[in-house]
C-alpha cells in the first residue's frame, strides 16, 4: 500500500518532474533574460532604455493575452480592458493615496475582480466562443466611450480629474514603501518591468506544469471529455481569465508609470487589435511567443513612425495577414519544427555514416578472403 505522505507528494513529483523536462527552453529564456537585466541598463542610452521599457510592459501584457487564448482557449477581444483598467486605477488610487503602494496592488486586483464578474456571467451562462468575442469587445468600447467622455471638471474620483480625451497627466511614479519621496528612476523601472516579465513567465511555467495548468490546457483540448473525468470546465476557464486579467492590469500599472500618463487610447480598438497581432505573429500555445511577436512589432512600429512615410496600421494589417496565410504558427512554434527537422536530418547523416563505417572492413575482409582464395 503507499504510503498516505508519497500519495500526497506525488502531484508535486509529478509536476516537477514534467518541468524538468521542459526546463531547457524555460532556463534559456529566464537566462537571457536574467543577462538583459543586468546587462542593458548599462550599455543602453536614456531614450533606448526607455523603449526597452515599453517593450517590456507591453510583453507582459502580449503575454497576459498569450496564457488565456494559448492555453486556456479563450479568444478575449477585450485584454486592453483590463490593461486599461489598471492604468487607470493606479492613476485615480495614486494621485488621491499619495503613496503607490496601495494603488500597485489595486491596479492588479481591480481588473481581476472585473474580470470574475464579467468572466462568471460568460463562462456559467454557457456562452459560445462567438459570443465571448463580442461581449469582450462590447465592455472595451463601453469603457472607452466612458472614460472619454468625463472632460469636464465635474468627472473627478476623489482629487483625481479623470480628464476625457485628455487622459490623466502627472501620474506620480512608483515609490519606496512608506516613503513617498523615494521614488522609481528610469532605470529602476526598466528593471522592474523586465523582472515582472521575467516572474510573470516563470510563474505560468510552473503553473502549466502542476494539475491545473493540465485541466486548463484540458479545458480548451475537450470540455465534454474533461467533464466525464469530473472536472467543471467552467471553473477553470474562469480562473484563466481572472489570472490573465490580473497580469493584464499589472502592465497597465506598469504603462502608466512609463509615460507617467494615461488616456481612453489604452481602451481602444487599435490596442486591442494589436495585442492578437502580437500573438499570432510571435506563436499560439506558447509563452516565449507572445513575447517575441511584441517586442518584434513594437519595434517595428516604432521604426516605420521615425520614418513617417508609411502608416504603422497598415503595415500591422499586411503582417498579420501575412502571417495568418504564410506562418499560421507564428515565429516560435515554426523556428521550433525546423530545428528538429534539421536535427533529425543531422542525426540521420551520422547515424548513415557510422553504418557505413560499420559495414566497410567486413566488406574489405571478404574480398581479401575471396583474393586469397
Amino acid at each position: 500500500m503507499t504510503p498516505v505522505n508519497a500519495t500526497r507528494t506525488m502531484p508535486v513529483a509529478d509536476a516537477l518532474s514534467r518541468f524538468s523536462r521542459s526546463w531547457k527552453s524555460a532556463a534559456l529564456a529566464l537566462a537571457i533574460g536574467s543577462i538583459m537585466l543586468i546587462v542593458l541598463p548599462r550599455v543602453l542610452d536614456d531614450f533606448a532604455l526607455v523603449q526597452a521599457t515599453v517593450y517590456a510592459v507591453m510583453a507582459i501584457l502580449a503575454l497576459s493575452l498569450g496564457f488565456v487564448w494559448g492555453f486556456g482557449g479563450i479568444l478575449c477581444f477585450g485584454q486592453s480592458a483590463f490593461f486599461g483598467l489598471g492604468a487607470y486605477t493606479y492613476a485615480i488610487a495614486v494621485t488621491n493615496m499619495g503613496d503607490s503602494t496601495v494603488p500597485f496592488m489595486l491596479a492588479i486586483v481591480l481588473p481581476a475582480a472585473f474580470a470574475a464578474v464579467l468572466g462568471y456571467l460568460i463562462f456559467y451562462g454557457r456562452l459560445s466562443d462567438v459570443y465571448m468575442g463580442v461581449i469582450t469587445l462590447t465592455v472595451t468600447l463601453i469603457l472607452f466611450n466612458l472614460v472619454n467622455s468625463t472632460a469636464g471638471p465635474e468627472w473627478k474620483i476623489g482629487t483625481a480629474a479623470l480628464g476625457g480625451f485628455n487622459g490623466i497627466p502627472n501620474i506620480a511614479p512608483l515609490n519606496t514603501p512608506g516613503n513617498i519621496d523615494d521614488v522609481i528612476s528610469p532605470r529602476g523601472l526598466f528593471e522592474l518591468s523586465l523582472a515582472a516579465l521575467l516572474g510573470v513567465y516563470f510563474l505560468l511555467r510552473v503553473l502549466l506544469a502542476f494539475k491545473m495548468g493540465r485541466v486548463i490546457v484540458a479545458s480548451k483540448e475537450n470540455e465534454q471529455r474533461l467533464l466525464l473525468l469530473g472536472y467543471d470546465s467552467r471553473v477553470y476557464k474562469l480562473l484563466t481569465f481572472v489570472l490573465g486579467a490580473a497580469i493584464a492590469g499589472l502592465s497597465g500599472c506598469l504603462f502608466a508609470n512609463w509615460g507617467a500618463f494615461t488616456s481612453p487610447t489604452v481602451f481602444g480598438l487599435a490596442q486591442s487589435a494589436q495585442i492578437i497581432i502580437w500573438v499570432i505573429v510571435g506563436g499560439l500555445g506558447t509563452l516565449v511567443g507572445p513575447v517575441i511577436g511584441c517586442v518584434a512589432i513594437q519595434w517595428l512600429t516604432t521604426q516605420i513612425g521615425t520614418q513617417q512615410t508609411i502608416n504603422s496600421n497598415l503595415v500591422l494589417g499586411a503582417i498579420l495577414v501575412v502571417f495568418v496565410l504564410m506562418v499560421p504558427k507564428g515565429i516560435v512554434p515554426t523556428l521550433g519544427e525546423l530545428g528538429m527537422r534539421l536535427f533529425g536530418a543531422v542525426r540521420r547523416t551520422r547515424s548513415s555514416s557510422n553504418d557505413a563505417r560499420n559495414v566497410a572492413p567486413d566488406d574489405t575482409h571478404s574480398s581479401s578472403r575471396e583474393e586469397a582464395a
